[in-house]
């Protein structure tokens, strides 16, 4: 699922390619990518594009006549800029805006559509769509804390609940608490002062980190490949390789639908997690440190 830095990628290509344009023409492939009715969505053509900016991980298009298009790629969702009145993709487009100097497509991935759009009128509209996670490059550390430690969850589901901290998912919590140097199973009542202000900073410079390489990368072209894996990334993505700080092997553990990708040595002191599933699969036999997982590979 594209996350803060992608959706802040996506706004920096746009911005320069779409501000003060008009809609010309909406041309839909799918007509379930609109959740909305009231206004229709061909309301929009013919309107300006007056601003860009992100609610958590949606993109909010400000257009005329106080209109606002609420983007959510959710986890396969991907804009495409074309040549003006390009195609839609057969099987994955989902909608194509036509602007005076190109085309911006959507597409999804996969068979399931979950990827929305939502048109609403005025500024109150939009904020129904906002989950209320706290914007961590606009706070302060006592904001952070405050928001963080108000319930007890493990940093882990703290960090990737829109409802509590804004635009952070599964990729890039990994690559925080590794910065952090801490656990995704440590909670959140059991952290210092101290822990909280280093997650603090660690959780900006990550984020912040990631958005200039983004944009450095990309430069002037629009993003083709926005992806959750990335071979810079130290954690996410890397079960079985070597950390890059220690070169310990990354381990990770799976629940639900996401999982956690950590360095037992950098971030557990050399404790393996371990999940629901494999504690009752494996009970005792589950190993405890990366020593004990070492000496059972060598029987």
């Amino acid at each position: 699922m594209p996350e803060l830095p992608d959706v802040e990628l996506y706004l920096h290509a746009l911005r320069s390619r779409i501000i003060g344009a008009p809609v010309e023409k909406v041309r839909l492939g799918n007509p379930f990518i609109v959740r909305t009715y009231d206004p229709p969505i061909a309301a929009i053509e013919g309107q300006r594009v007056l601003g860009l900016s992100r609610l958590g991980k949606r993109l909010v298009f400000a257009l005329d006549s106080d209109l606002f298009l609420i983007v959510h790629l959710m986890i396969a969702g991907r804009f495409r800029w074309r040549e003006r009145g390009a195609a839609i993709p057969g099987k994955v487009g989902l909608i194509a805006f036509d602007f005076p100097d190109g085309t911006l497509i959507l597409t999804e991935a996969g068979s399931k559509r979950q990827a929305s759009i939502h048109l609403v009128r005025g500024e109150a509209a939009v904020r129904d769509h906002d989950p209320g996670g706290l914007e961590v490059l606009d706070a302060d550390p006592a904001a952070f804390a405050a928001r963080l430690t108000a319930d007890n969850h493990t940093v882990k589901r703290a960090l990737t609940d829109p409802h509590i901290l804004s635009g952070i998912g599964n990729a890039y919590s990994d690559e925080i608490l590794h910065a952090a140097k801490m656990s995704p199973m440590k909670l959140t009542d059991s952290l210092t002062p101290e822990e909280v202000e280093h997650l603090y900073h660690a959780t900006r410079d990550v984020l912040l980190m990631w958005v200039e390489r983004l944009r450095r990368e990309t430069g002037d072209a629009f993003p083709e490949k926005v992806t959750a894996f990335r071979p810079e990334m130290a954690v996410h993505g890397k079960f079985g390789k070597p950390c890059p700080v220690c070169a310990e092997p990354v381990q990770r553990i799976v629940y639900a639908r996401n999982e956690a990708n950590y360095c037992a040595r950098c971030q557990t002191g050399g404790r393996l997690l371990s999940d629901r599933a494999l504690s009752r699969l494996l009970g005792r036999d589950w190993p405890k440190t990366l020593e004990e997982m070492e000496e059972r590979r060598r029987r």
